[in-house]
């Protein structure tokens, strides 16, 4: 059964609100790659900045999974009997789409003013002292892509925390569950990846560094303590 708005995440939700277009979040998911990488390899091409695209690829990339494990972790957080509470917070409340915005004016603003202020800045450092328009276009787009994936591992670690801390499953929930929260975990460390590339941004590597660490060591305790609370029955106990 299809989950209803209000009851998902807000990528879903455009997906399948898109007019007149009827496919499945898996298509969308390789849509979406095929089509942004297409577009950095065109505009690499066009411009002769091969360097950048391979920055270019990773990003698509990171996004791209980011969007695999969305998937993945609603699959499993509706596949069980969870508290309401828990999934209308998670999937409902649009706390996700906040936080990605945070995130991504501080990179914005990192990038056209900080950056400037101190050093050479990064856009300068892959596209030269002029980068084309469109160019430009395609990083902020896919730098938006990136930042929702950053915003939702954020709120998917803390809700998860939150609901490990309040209730207490069977041990077949609280094991979904747990897959749900090693997924949120996985995605988080995966973006490692980027920081190879922010070499010349300081400050960004250090902030990707802290997000993995942070969304580690929140979903690690998420799990720890789902693995503490599991509800357990004795052959002595009735109900």
């Amino acid at each position: 059964m299809e989950p209803e708005y209000g009851e998902t995440w807000t990528y879903e939700s455009i997906v399948g609100a898109l007019p007149g277009i009827d496919i499945s979040t898996r298509a969308a998911v390789i849509m979406q790659f095929l089509i942004f990488e297409t577009a950095v390899v065109v505009l690499a091409a066009v411009y002769d900045l091969w360097m950048a695209a391979a920055v270019g690829t990773v990003a698509v990339g990171v996004a791209t999974v980011g969007s695999v494990e969305m998937l993945r972790i609603s699959q499993l957080v509706r596949g069980e009997a969870v508290p309401e509470s828990y999934r209308r917070l998670l999937f409902g409340s649009s706390v996700e789409v906040v936080l990605s915005v945070l995130a991504y004016v501080a990179l914005i603003t990192h990038l056209f003013v900080f950056g400037p202020q101190s050093g050479t800045p990064i856009l300068t450092t892959l596209f030269g002292p002029e980068p084309p328009i469109l160019v430009v276009y395609l990083v902020l787009l896919v730098l938006w892509d990136v930042c929702y994936r950053i915003g939702t591992g954020w709120w998917a670690s803390v809700v998860a925390l939150w609901r490990s801390a309040r209730y207490q499953f069977d041990p077949s929930t609280a094991r979904a569950l747990q897959r749900a929260d090693l997924e949120t975990m996985g995605f988080g460390v995966l973006q490692v990846a980027l920081v190879p590339f922010l070499a010349s941004a300081p400050v960004l590597r250090t902030a990707v560094i802290g997000h993995v660490v942070a969304v580690t060591v929140v979903t690690g305790a998420s799990v720890c303590l789902l693995r503490v609370r599991t509800e357990t029955t004795t052959p002595s106990s009735s109900s």
